[in-house]
């Protein structure tokens, strides 16, 4: 238990960074949890405790959104989304377990910065297949597909700007968690000072 403390603290940051207006649009820690979690967490804890975080503070945002706006977040078209988004995290969890926490930063830090890139393209292309919107603006061609990750639904910001905001959240909190646990596995792993040795009881020999 003792080495999953640290792990845990950082899903319980994470839950607190969901808080509606806490972190800029599209800027997330997420992408880096759900990386991270692949890597750090034992077997299936690595699956269903950040998934379940998840949709806990997802289940939380919807709640909130519906009593101060009236909206849902889980209507038809969200829900599709939504799943993507899931199928996105399981897919980051997948790639995390392809390192090793012995794995050096640089190598995590690029590793983090992939589950970005492929949580973004995932996402956006569910977003562009099943969105009415998307569908409306743009043709099921490559080019369609491509205008869509990069301009995005008009009137909203463009896609290229919650891409930016991807790559740059993935990375940092990427570089904090795997900081963390290094940095958290270095203070465990250094040796305790060892007691002087006492003198044997019979001293040095005596000289004759």
């Amino acid at each position: 238990m003792k080495t999953l403390f640290l792990p845990l603290t950082l899903l319980v940051i994470f839950a607190l960074s969901r808080i509606p207006g806490c972190l800029p649009e599209n800027f997330s820690a997420a992408y880096a949890l759900m990386f991270c979690a692949g890597v750090y967490f034992p077997g299936r804890l690595a699956w269903w405790l950040p998934l379940s975080v998840m949709l806990v503070t997802d289940l939380g945002i919807n709640l909130y959104y519906q009593q101060e706006l009236g909206l849902s977040v889980f209507g038809t078209t969200m829900l599709v989304c939504l799943s993507a988004n899931y199928v996105a995290y399981a897919a980051l969890i997948w790639l995390g377990r392809r390192f090793s926490s012995r794995d050096k930063l640089l190598t995590m830090l690029g590793g983090g910065l992939v589950g970005a890139i492929l949580f973004y393209i995932l996402t956006n292309t569910a977003a562009w297949l099943f969105n009415p919107f998307h569908n409306l603006e743009y043709t099921r061609s490559l080019a369609g597909w491509f205008t869509a990750l990069t301009k995005g639904t008009a009137g909203y910001p463009q896609t290229w700007e919650f891409f930016r905001n991807t790559m740059i959240s993935g990375g940092l909190f990427t570089g904090l968690f795997a900081g963390a646990v290094k940095l958290n596995e270095a203070v465990e792993e250094q040796p305790e000072e060892e007691p002087a040795e006492e003198e044997g009881a019979d001293g040095e020999h005596a000289q004759a």
